[in-house]
């Protein structure tokens, strides 16, 4: 699989990328609130409530189509392997091992559509005061003692919310 990231040469390690980068868009949506109608971020924070849910939503069925899109090109990319394997008299299990370039134009498209969700979500939370930390200690109450980070926050019992 080919390497799909890097880092850019001579800056500082960052210990955590996607908290980093979390914080970073985090601090952009805030920074956003007082832009004026030019942004689209402010119009968010600012705008009708169902626009912003829309587009979360939106965007959560764009992930999910982008899934299925994943699991059909695969589907389809089997049975043309199993198809052409047996009329080569090959292994059907050799020949569906590799993976089509349609498989990862997909997946690209999925982290492309999640990357979406998740700065709409970062909109979300600076629109009603959820702070990364706080979500952090929400995933993190959601663990056990051996499954969370060392020194990971934790919700006070009284804001966990769970099924209430």
């Amino acid at each position: 699989m080919a390497q799909k990231t890097y880092t850019i040469k001579g800056a500082p390690a960052v210990p955590s990328q996607i908290g980093a980068t979390l914080e970073a868009l985090a601090g952009t949506v805030a920074e956003r609130r007082d832009a004026g109608e030019q942004s689209y971020t402010c119009r968010l924070l600012h705008g009708s409530e169902d626009e912003l849910v829309k587009k979360i939503v939106e965007e959560a069925c764009e992930v999910a189509l982008a899934a299925k899109d994943i699991e059909a090109r695969m589907l389809v990319s089997q049975e043309s392997a199993e198809a052409f394997a047996v009329g080569i008299g090959e292994d059907e299990d050799a020949v569906c091992a590799e993976l089509p370039p349609e498989y990862y134009e997909g997946v690209d498209h999925l982290r492309y559509e999640a990357a979406d969700v998740v700065y709409h979500l970062l909109v979300v939370f600076e629109r009603y005061g959820i702070s990364l930390e706080e979500f952090a200690a929400e995933l993190n109450s959601r663990m056990t003692e051996g499954e969370r980070p060392a020194g990971g926050v934790l919700l006070r019992d009284e804001y966990i919310q769970r099924g209430k």
